[in-house]
């Protein structure tokens, strides 16, 4: 099991919530599908929002959308339910990235006693009836903590905005390091060469 750093899973946080901010507050776009595999790293360590195919454009900052698509798995509660939800899905999805880049597997994996992976309808139970997944936190700071449980909040206006995250504890506790995902990156796989 791979886990992140909390210095490298701050990088990526970070680095995805400035692409949300641009998203939801310059372009009006929620993007409704944020997963790990449409979030690439490239060499120097740079985090890059990709797969717009399900993207959706709101009339105003207010907007909401009522359509069923994206990844089930990262999908919010009031998306699976049904209900109109906002941005404010995409900051749903975005936590539980984080907690799983931090606790190295998806949060909604059944408890170690049982076998497998939940099935469609116990995860889509789980996400809407259960209560949300949390950052262990005998294992993690308070701040990371409290991060996770800013955007992994049940009610969708219980959530914190893309903006807000930006001045969260977690965000403003590593903001003036210098963290360098060039080097963790290189030490994973070699880069792939292309025969030109």
């Amino acid at each position: 099991m791979f886990s992140f750093s909390p210095g490298s899973t701050f990088m990526h946080a970070f680095q995805v919530l400035q692409g949300l901010v641009y998203l939801h507050h310059e372009r009006h776009v929620i993007h409704r599908d944020i997963k790990p595999s449409n979030l690439l790293v490239n060499q120097k360590g740079e985090v890059k929002i990709t797969d717009f195919g399900v993207s959706a454009m709101l009339a105003s900052s207010m907007g909401q959308r009522d359509t069923f698509v994206g990844t089930y798995n990262y999908m919010s509660p009031e998306r699976i339910s049904g209900r109109a939800y906002d941005y404010s899905s995409d900051i749903w999805s975005l936590g539980l990235v984080v907690l799983e880049c931090a606790i190295g597997h998806f949060p909604y994996m059944q408890s170690e006693d049982q076998q497998g992976w939940p099935s469609f309808y116990e995860l889509l139970e789980a996400i809407v009836h259960s209560p949300p997944p949390s950052a262990p936190a005998d294992q993690f700071s308070p701040e990371f903590c409290s991060f996770v449980s800013a955007c992994i909040q049940k009610d969708p206006q219980g959530r914190l905005s893309s903006l807000d995250l930006l001045s969260h504890p977690f965000i403003k506790k590593f903001e003036d390091k210098d963290i360098d995902l060039g080097i963790l990156v290189g030490s994973l796989e070699p880069p792939v060469n292309y025969p030109r």
